[in-house]
C-alpha cells in the first residue's frame, strides 16, 4: 500500500491532537495487566521446573508461553519508560524498576536511549541512539572492506536474533551510557546488583543447572522476539526515512513504523505494540489503549500495514535506497551504483 506523502502540517497536527482522549492511563487496567502478565510469568517459570523431571520437552513448550509473557512485561516496562503507564511518575519509575530487573533492563539508561529514538526515528542525519543499525546505499558502497563485513555480520539473522539479545541484554545492559547522570548511573547498578541477587536467589532455591535450563530457553525465546519487534517495526516495505532537513515527526510516525497486525493471541502477548505506529504518534498512550486509539482515527486506518507473513519479507531488507526510498538487497545495492555510474559517464561524455 502506497502513503499519503502530501500530509500538511495542519493534518498533522489535527492527527497528534486526535491522540489526546487515548493518552489517560487508567489504574485498573494498568494493576490487571500487572496481574495477569507478571503473575502467570512466575507461575510458569515454577512450573516449568517442576516439569524438568518429566521431560524437558513440556518444559521447553511451558518455557515458550513464559517467554511470550517476559515479551509482555517488557511491553509493561516500555510503557512505564514513557510514564504512561500509571498516572504517578513516581509509580512508573518504581515499577518501571522492577519489570527492568525481570526483563534485565536498567530503567533509566533504556529510558534515555528509548526517548532518543522516538525523537530521531526514521532520520538519516540522526541515527546511532536506540536503533538498529542501517547504511545507505550509498555508504554501503563506500565503505571500507571491514565495514561492509560488519555490518553484513550484525543485521544476519543468525546474529541479529541469536546472539543479538545475549550482548545487548546481558552485556550492553550492565554498562552505564558515556556521560550519564548520577541518578542513571545509581539506576543501573541497583538493577544489576538485583540480577545477580535474584539470580543467585534462584540459582540456591532449585539449583544452577535446572535455573539455566529454565531461564535460557525464556530469555533467548523472549530476547529473538523482542528483537524481532523492533525490527519489523521500522524495517518493511514503503517505509519512511528522510534527512533531517525534510524530516518529519508525524510522518515518521505513521509512515516509518509499521502496524504489524498481529493474530490475537499474539497481539495479547506483545501488549498490542503492533500498533507502532499509534505508539511512534503518542508515546502517552498506554499499550491497553493503542488498539483503540488506531480504530478509532480515520486517517490511520491506510497506514502500512504488514501481517506475520509479509513481515518475513523484511529479512531481504539490508540498506536504504535515498533516491528511490525504499529498502533493497546487497546485490540490488550494487546493481543500482553501477546503474548510476553507467548514467554519469555517459551523460559525462553526451
Amino acid at each position: 500500500m502506497r502513503k499519503d506523502t502530501h500530509m500538511t502540517k495542519e493534518k498533522q497536527l489535527h492527527l497528534r491532537k486526535q491522540m489526546s482522549p487515548f493518552e489517560n492511563p487508567n489504574t485498573n487496567s494498568s494493576i490487571m495487566q500487572i496481574l495477569n502478565t507478571i503473575v502467570p510469568f512466575i507461575i510458569l517459570w515454577f512450573l516449568a521446573y517442576k516439569s524438568l523431571s518429566i521431560s524437558y520437552f513440556l518444559t521447553l513448550g511451558i518455557s515458550i508461553i513464559a517467554a511470550g509473557l517476559l515479551v509482555r512485561i517488557f511491553i509493561i516496562f516500555h510503557d512505564c519508560c514513557h510514564y504512561s503507564f500509571f498516572k504517578n511518575r513516581k509509580a512508573n519509575k518504581i515499577l518501571g524498576t522492577i519489570t527492568g530487573i525481570i526483563t534485565i533492563f536498567p530503567f533509566s539508561q533504556w529510558q534515555h536511549d528509548h526517548s532518543v529514538h522516538h525523537a530521531t526515528s526514521s532520520n538519516l542525519d540522526k541515527r546511532g541512539v536506540g536503533d538498529i543499525w542501517l547504511l545507505t546505499v550509498e555508504e554501503y558502497i563506500s565503505a571500507s572492506f571491514w565495514k561492509r563485513i560488519g555490518y553484513r555480520l550484525y543485521r544476519n539473522p543468525i546474529i541479529m536474533f541469536g546472539l543479538g539479545p545475549i550482548y545487548q541484554f546481558l552485556i550492553k545492559n550492565r554498562f552505564n551510557r558515556k556521560n550519564a547522570r548520577m541518578k542513571e548511573r545509581l539506576n543501573t547498578y541497583i538493577t544489576n546488583i538485583s540480577i545477580v541477587a535474584l539470580y543467585s536467589l534462584l540459582c540456591m532455591a532449585v539449583g544452577w543447572e535446572a535455573f539455566l535450563l529454565v531461564q535460557a530457553p525464556i530469555f533467548l525465546i523472549s530476547g529473538a522476539a523482542g528483537i524481532w519487534l523492533f525490527y519489523v517495526q521500522h524495517t518493511f516495505e514503503d517505509s519512511y526515512f528522510e534527512e533531517d532537513e525534510n524530516w518529519e515527526y508525524v510522518k515518521a510516525a505513521v509512515e516509518g513504523s509499521s502496524f504489524y497486525k498481529l493474530p490475537k493471541p499474539l497481539q495479547w502477548m506483545t501488549g498490542s505494540i503492533g500498533f507502532h505506529h499509534v505508539h511512534h504518534l503518542s508515546p502517552k498512550v498506554p499499550n491497553y489503549k493503542l488498539e483503540d486509539a488506531h480504530n478509532n482515527t480515520q486517517p490511520l486506518h491506510n497506514v502500512p500495514t504488514i501481517s506475520l507473513k509479509t513481515s518475513l519479507q523484511s529479512l531481504k531488507f539490508r540498506l536504504w535506497d535515498e533516491h528511490n526510498k525504499k529498502f533493497v538487497a546487497y546485490k540490488e545495492a550494487i546493481t543500482i551504483m553501477k546503474n548510476r555510474k553507467e548514467k554519469q559517464l555517459i551523460s559525462k561524455f553526451n
